[in-house]
């Protein structure tokens, strides 16, 4: 693992100070980048994956999303930013937005799959999760499945957010007012790509942000998401009175310019829904449902986000960004979970979801928050009654309140049950959660963790080859091939640090123990001589097994079936 210096800034003098002068590089522990090509439409596709080299010289291929970072010597100049590789491509014409509109044409990935075209990223995509490009079009014409990828964000390695392929992760980043920099924020991108985020969101309130964005949109190999209304107030100084429609299409527009590939827009926050929020003991927890939340009462008329929405949805139609329509009024406490509140606004978000696809837009919708455990699967269940199936993102949910420190893993619960109930995507928590703005290593915690969950609920739904990487390090474990074991790991580098914690001598790595049982105590040691002894009396088989059990039990009735027999001959002193 390494760093990259890129030439000298040439950015403003305001940002200069605080450019990206490294980010992480070099292959993750025993592995390499691999790329697969495939033809589609007479263009070549290099597919990527994480090729891990075992010790009985095998290899095993993952799901990567690390970009050209984790290469063993990548060519990288952060001022310009990643290969423009979708730049290249060829795409069908614009298509009809929908049945309801057939005279607006539009250049959107859920237009095509309606049309019947199967675009360069949905082949990408196909290769890259194992199924058949028709079944990728299908599912985004369906609008189960959407493809965040704008126009003008062609650095990207296209991914798709559906139930019926693997569950995504997103890791939030993004500066705060008191805390973080340009060059930190894409340094957090970097890290949490390398350990397995599919898409970023960059979240930031402070100052730079559109020259943070743009460094971290031109270096992203993912798709990055916003919430514009948060730059927004920054330009109106952060008085919720102030802002206009206006003010927050520009800043919309501004940022489709520079790629944003998907928006959180809180336009389900309509005033009469605001009373519902008032008896809880968190109220409102989302930094954009409390803005509009605001201007909804300052005004006395719902927001300019639920009354322009047509508007916006031309605008995303546009650069093809996809919707990710927020929950406001999520809970933001066990006590408030599943309310009135959180579902009115929830049925308002599926009113929106009909608008916004006979616009040709992608959606997807946000959800929860704090639920406790029993009422988790209802969410999923409400918000496809509502949302016609469109992918749902949910942060967590938490599960408890108890634990500030460890919402990373009150999170993680319940976020591997509403992806088994049928979750999409699950934005991460890290164990700052409710405490301060997250670091580097808070980030691995987060990503890391929300693997665990995604890949725990893709076992539960039976996602084809989801077991296949378990298998593989199970093997591994019993035929104490450690230095396997390490590398198929989500976290082979905390794994290696734990056993050299203790046994840290490189033939401890064949050894057939741990420091936890010593060798002779090791169960799975126990078992591989009990296997060993059946192999060498041809108790391999339960065929044989039985034989020879059927022989002892013939000895037994010749012996006049005596539990205790006379010794023959007399031990030896």
């Amino acid at each position: 693992m390494g760093a990259v210096t890129p030439p000298s800034a040439k950015k403003n003098a305001s940002t200069k100070d605080t450019a990206p002068d490294t980010v992480t590089t070099g292959p993750i522990y025993r592995s390499h980048k691999h790329y697969e090509e495939v033809t589609f439409d007479g263009q070549t596709l290099r597919i990527p994956s994480r090729r891990i080299e075992l010790t009985t010289g095998d290899h095993f291929d993952v799901y990567d999303t690390s970009g050209i970072y984790t290469e063993e010597s990548p060519e990288i100049d952060l001022e310009r930013g990643l290969p423009k590789t979708r730049a290249q491509w060829n795409y069908p014409p614009a298509s009809p937005a929908s049945e309801a509109q057939p005279e607006t044409l539009v250049r959107t990935q859920l237009a095509w799959a309606r049309a019947g075209h199967i675009t360069p990223e949905m082949a990408f995509i196909a290769a890259r999760e194992g199924f058949a490009p028709e079944f990728v079009r299908d599912e985004v014409a369906a609008g189960r499945a959407v493809i965040c990828a704008n126009h003008n964000h062609p650095e990207i390695e296209p991914m798709i957010i559906g139930k019926a392929f693997a569950v995504k992760v997103n890791a939030n980043i993004g500066n705060s007012a008191v805390s973080s920099s340009i060059a930190e924020e894409v340094e957090k991108m970097v890290w949490a790509t390398r350990w397995g985020a599919d898409t970023v969101m960059d979240l930031s309130t402070g100052k730079d942000i559109h020259e943070t964005r743009e460094w971290v949109l031109r270096n992203s190999p993912v798709p990055i998401g916003t919430v514009p209304i948060y730059q927004a107030l920054e330009k109106v100084k952060g008085d919720p009175n102030q802002l206009t429609w206006e003010i927050f299409r520009d800043t919309v527009i501004e940022q489709a310019e520079q790629g944003v590939d998907y928006m959180t827009v809180h336009a389900g926050v309509l005033l009469r829904y605001v009373p519902l929020a008032a008896e809880r003991i968190t109220g409102i927890v989302s930094r954009g449902g409390s803005i509009m939340a605001a201007w909804c009462l300052k005004e006395h008329r719902e927001s300019f986000l639920y009354e322009r929405f047509a508007e916006l949805c031309q605008i995303l139609a546009k650069y093809d960004i996809t919707f990710s329509l927020g929950d406001g009024l999520r809970p933001g406490s066990i006590a408030d979970a599943n309310d009135e509140a959180q579902f009115a606004e929830l049925r308002t978000l599926g009113e929106l979801t009909k608008i916004a696809q006979d616009h040709g837009v992608q959606v997807m919708i946000e959800g929860p928050g704090h639920v406790p455990m029993h009422k988790v699967a209802v969410n999923v269940e409400e918000e496809e009654k509502y949302c016609a199936e469109a992918p749902f993102y949910t942060l967590g949910p938490l599960t408890t309140d108890i634990a500030p420190g460890y919402d990373h893993i009150t999170s993680a619960i319940g976020a591997a049950m509403i992806a088994q109930a049928g979750t999409a995507m699950l934005c991460y928590v890290t164990p700052k959660e409710h405490l301060g703005l997250p670091n580097r290593d808070d980030v691995k915690v987060g990503v890391i963790t929300y693997k665990i969950a995604a890949h725990a609920a893709d076992l539960a739904k039976g996602l084809p080859g989801a077991q296949d990487r378990d298998d593989e390090l199970s093997r591994a474990r019993f035929e104490f091939r450690w230095h396997d074991q390490f590398a198929l790991a989500l976290d082979p580098d905390t794994a290696l640090e734990y056993h050299d914690e203790t046994l840290p001598a490189e033939p401890a790595k064949t050894a057939h123990f741990c420091s936890m049982c010593g060798p002779k105590f090791c169960s799975m040691r126990i078992s591989q001589d009990v296997r060993d002894y059946a192999a060498a009396h041809g108790l391999e088989t339960v065929e044989a097994i039985e034989a020879g059990m059927k022989e002892k039990s013939q000895e037994f009735v010749a012996e006049g079936s005596k539990v205790y027999v006379p010794l023959t001959e007399k031990p030896a002193d």
